[in-house]
């Protein structure tokens, strides 16, 4: 029984690597040339058979003038003398046929690259556009899809004889053309056997695609080409990675191509048993998906964002003398508080550089204010005012010390700044560069978590705020974000007013209560991805309760400075390397 395919509209007009080998069209090319290389000449003969669903459409087959003499060799390999091509045309007047012939067909030739080589440089030669088609080497598939035991070797006349084609290849070039269609349907039924069904799965499948791949390629079909997450479930549907794409479908299928040569993810594939697609309504839904559903499940073979509870903090104490102490979580206790930091070596940074710069005391002891205690090495040093011999009361330590941290926390940390870049004149003075640069590590590690620490709170402090953004296909992409937190979202339809859509989202919003600290109700990553999405320029602020700012005088003025000591950094690192 004839096996019978029904295209997809996508199929025949989107995507031509889309449709089945059973319903492509197929130019199959044979050149003779001088031997020499492809340099726009050298072309003596062209045969071509154009074919679909196993039938022949049409034959196409001329000698070629190649103006320039024919080696020995070649005549006696083809037949051809120069003789037979005086009266030939020449590769100019035969290039516009041959290119309609071909053209919307898929090019396929034995050792394509040497045959499109030659018809490359000719066209490029005498002016005429090559038209990018999709090309197809059944050397290449024979490759892949035979094995050592069934062929000797992968050339045309074995692969002939193999697949029993009906003319023999004696390198002329319309029979070879028709032995090679022949190979070419040999291979065709012989990649059904590879679940290799399309031209796209062809080229992968030519490519150095893993077996797993191969194995597992129908993971990837029926997904929706839309913006979402995925989700690939293993054994008893535990999560094995979770990623997000503005098109599903199109993110799933990359993963088995050869373009991806990760071991872990191959490995990951191996174990993969289904992939569940979750749409959302634009990308910034998503991302936040995806961090909360990486976060929830941990999969092993996701590396980011699996342990968001694992942030530190720089907490300043409630004492008489106050002193910093590196906590995993913002407590509802008045204090003051730097952070979020990916890790402990991050906080320990931060807090070196804000000791080179104020006099806090580093000790760990719960000082009296009635009884003294000796005095550490640092005080010795002068690096450190002594309050545990009350060498300075309550009142100047909170200004000399506490103060200013609390300041730069939540306004300007300008104070902290100067302090460090002092340090750092005064050692690059002394020619201490090496000491300089580790100064100037602290406070740039100090900066951006006071840089970051705002722009989080500056959002996280908002009951509620209404974006929107233009759609690529058009209407708006809606959030409403609820401190910090992405609560809804929506896209409304094209050339419809998008009130009525952001109402149906609004009256569907996740309530979201306030709390303290600057990530009260979401990860920081969470909330930096709102951030990145609302500060795009084509968003657009619908709603802000209470104002949306930030400090005039707070770490945000200070970016510029941050970006460059970065790059001082990193131009110091390059020349070091």
């Amino acid at each position: 029984m004839a096996d019978y395919h029904q295209e997809t509209l996508d199929a025949l007009f989107d995507d031509p690597r889309a449709a089945t080998l059973f319903a492509s069209t197929f130019v199959v090319v044979d050149l003779e040339t001088t031997g020499g290389a492809p340099d726009g000449g050298g072309i003596t003969e062209i045969g071509a058979v154009k074919v679909r669903g196993g039938e022949v459409l049409g034959e196409f087959a001329t000698l070629v003038n190649p103006e320039e003499r024919l080696p020995a060799f070649i005549t006696v390999l083809t037949g051809i003398t120069e003789a037979m091509l005086v009266e030939a045309p020449k590769i100019d007047t035969v290039l516009p046929a041959f290119l309609e012939f071909a053209a919307g067909a898929v090019m396929v030739a034995h050792n394509a690259p040497y045959d499109t080589g030659f018809l490359k440089a000719a066209c490029a030669k005498h002016g005429y556009a090559w038209p990018k088609p999709i090309v197809l080497d059944t050397a290449a598939i024979a490759r892949r899809a035979l094995v050592a035991d069934e062929v000797p070797n992968n050339k045309l006349s074995t692969l002939a004889r193999h697949f029993h084609a009906s003319t023999q290849p004696i390198h002329r070039a319309l029979d070879d053309a028709r032995a090679t269609v022949d190979v070419l349907h040999g291979l065709i039924a012989r990649l059904g056997s590879h679940k290799v069904h399309t031209i796209g799965d062809t080229i992968e499948f030519v490519k150095a695609v893993s077996p797993s791949q191969r194995r597992k390629r129908h993971l990837a079909e029926g997904l929706p080409d839309a913006p979402g997450v995925y989700v690939f479930r293993g054994h008893k549907d535990r999560p094995l990675y979770i990623g997000t794409s503005s098109s599903i479908a199109t993110r799933v299928r990359s993963y088995f191509t050869a373009a991806e040569k990760r071991a872990r993810i191959d490995e990951m594939i191996n174990a993969a048993q289904r992939v569940e697609a979750i749409v959302c309504a634009h990308s910034l839904e998503a991302e936040v998906r995806e961090l909360r559903l990486i976060a929830a499940h941990k999969p092993p073979y996701n590396r980011r964002s699996k342990f968001p509870e694992r942030v530190m903090w720089l907490k300043l104490t409630a004492e008489a003398y106050p002193r910093l102490s590196i906590v995993r979580d913002v407590q509802p206790d008045g204090a003051a508080y730097l952070g979020p930091f990916a890790s402990r070596r991050g906080a320990e940074l931060a807090a070196a550089g804000i000791y080179d710069a104020l006099p806090l005391r580093q000790c760990t002891h719960k000082l009296s204010l009635r009884t003294k205690t000796p005095a550490c090495a640092l005080a010795e040093l002068g690096r450190c005012p002594a309050p545990c011999e009350h060498r300075i009361s309550p009142g100047d330590y909170e200004t000399a010390a506490a103060e200013p941290f609390r300041t730069a926390t939540t306004g300007d940390p300008g104070p902290v700044v100067r302090g460090l870049m002092a340090r750092i004149e005064a050692l690059a003075t002394a020619e201490r560069f090496e000491d300089a640069a580790t100064i100037r590590t602290r406070l740039i590690t100090f900066l951006r978590a006071t840089i970051r620490m705002q722009r989080l709170a500056s959002l996280t402090s908002l009951p509620e705020l209404i974006a929107a953004r233009p759609s690529a296909k058009g209407g708006w992409e809606l959030a409403v974000v609820r401190h910090g937190r992405l609560a809804a979202a929506g896209v409304s339809p094209p050339r419809v007013h998008p009130q009525p859509t952001l109402d149906v989202v609004l009256a569907t919003a996740e309530t979201v209560q306030p709390g303290h600290g600057p990530t009260p109700r979401a990860s920081p990553e969470e909330t930096e991805r709102i951030l990145a999405w609302l500060e795009r320029p084509e968003t657009r602020l619908v709603k802000a309760d209470m104002g949306w700012a930030s400090p005039a005088t707070g770490a945000g003025r200070w970016r510029p400075f941050l970006a460059r000591a970065e790059a001082a950094a990193t131009v110091r690192i390059d020349l070091e390397g």
